[in-house]
């Protein structure tokens, strides 16, 4: 790994401290999460005690350990769950007690034991819900401008429908990449994109074959769908000649992609009329010839920091010309999930990656570096730091 010895480590985030945003998830989300699970389908007694058990585990009792006979049960013990069982979900590294609740809540609902629950994402109805709602045939609707538009607005406003997920649609995703310096708190708060894009230049305009992107994908349904947009547009454009798209290996995070979010998102698209059907004519082609590929390695739902990659995971990802990480989550796995002083170099916390690497992020959560000192203050200013958390300003930084 390389040296960091530059960067003075910052503690891990806990959840412990009242009134913090990671002790509201541990407290309130999760409570809220499992009555979602338990209302999504007609669980039988079974699961409901389970249910019931991980409820009263996560509010007044300690981590439990995973069953004996649990098929990853000595791959979470490599991830640490030997040092954290027994212990209050509370006083642990947030990011370790929030991705160990949803294996937790996937055991308790049967997804991973032989019988009629086993293979069912208790997130799919809601996935599903979002996928067909009407909002949706709007932004696909959108579409249809692009065509007329020159290269390089339908570079970014593709890239920013990759950033913004659904948070807006595509007129405000052109406009506000237009505006983005007319203000001291401007919806990026910052932009590497210039850097992003001479990382994936046209074919044959910087003397090199084809590129290959991966991407680190964050949530499914009206997010997932900008980012097979993008990955389209690259590989009609000629920017990457390949792509690997990296999803989780089963429901993660309530909304978290995985393969077969992917296939829903496709279809989707290919169902659609107009310009939509066309991007995904065009990745379902690009599946079946070998140009896009789709990976869900286990360290997907690792409860760690990208700094830890196992080694095949690495060597994957060096080559690439660009490795895009999608999200709110995947940042903090980038960075390190601590309360960095807001204007720590990107590149510094990054220096771990095996390759070039991009962060589009919407923040939704307290991690945060890469600011410059003027950003921060005004932020600050404006609203405190709820800047932190409130999903309306966004990132796009980039390591090379």
């Amino acid at each position: 790994m390389p040296d960091r010895s530059d960067t003075p480590l910052t503690p891990v985030l806990l959840g412990n401290e009242p009134g913090s945003f990671p002790h509201s998830v541990l407290a309130e989300r999760h409570p809220a999460i499992i009555r979602q699970v338990r209302e999504s389908f007609p669980y039988g007694p079974e699961q409901h005690r389970a249910l019931d058990a991980l409820l009263a585990s996560c509010t007044e009792g300690v981590i439990e350990p995973l069953p004996a006979d649990a098929h990853d049960r000595d791959r979470w013990t490599a991830w640490g769950a030997d040092a954290f069982v027994g212990r209050s979900w509370f006083d642990v590294p947030w990011l370790w007690s929030e991705s160990y609740f949803y294996r937790q809540l996937l055991e308790a609902v049967g997804h991973f034991t032989p019988g009629p629950w086993q293979g069912i994402d208790p997130f799919r109805p809601s996935k599903l819900a979002e996928l067909d709602a009407p909002e949706t045939d709007e932004e696909l609707a959108a579409l249809d401008v692009l065509a007329d538009l020159p290269a390089d607005e339908q570079d970014r406003a593709l890239l920013h429908g990759s950033l913004w997920g659904n948070r807006a649609d595509l007129g405000f995703r052109l406009s506000a990449a237009h505006g983005e310096g007319s203000s001291d708190t401007p919806p990026l708060v910052s932009d590497d994109s210039a850097t992003l894009w001479s990382l994936l230049p046209p074919t044959g305009t910087d003397g090199a074959g084809p590129a290959t992107l991966c991407l680190i994908a964050d949530n499914a349904g009206r997010e997932l769908v900008p980012d097979l947009l993008l990955i389209a547009h690259l590989l009609d454009q000629g920017r990457v000649g390949r792509a690997v798209l990296h999803v989780k290996p089963y429901p993660y995070y309530v909304s978290d992609a995985t393969h077969t979010d992917v296939l829903d998102a496709l279809r989707r698209l290919t169902a659609a009329p107009g310009a939509a059907a066309t991007y995904g004519h065009t990745l379902w082609s690009a599946m079946t010839d070998g140009r896009l590929t789709v990976r869900a390695h286990p360290f997907a739902a690792a409860p760690l920091p990208f700094a830890e990659l196992p080694g095949d995971l690495r060597e994957e990802l060096a080559p690439a010309a660009l490795t895009v990480v999608k999200g709110d989550l995947n940042y903090r796995r980038l960075v390190g999930d601590r309360l960095w002083p807001p204007t720590t170099p990107f590149t510094d916390v990054t220096a771990h990656f095996p390759g070039p690497v991009a962060a589009l992020r919407t923040l939704k959560s307290d991690v945060i570096t890469g600011l410059d000192a003027r950003t921060e203050a005004a932020l600050v200013a404006a609203e405190g730091q709820k800047w932190r958390t409130g999903g309306t300003h966004a990132l796009i930084q980039v390591r090379t």
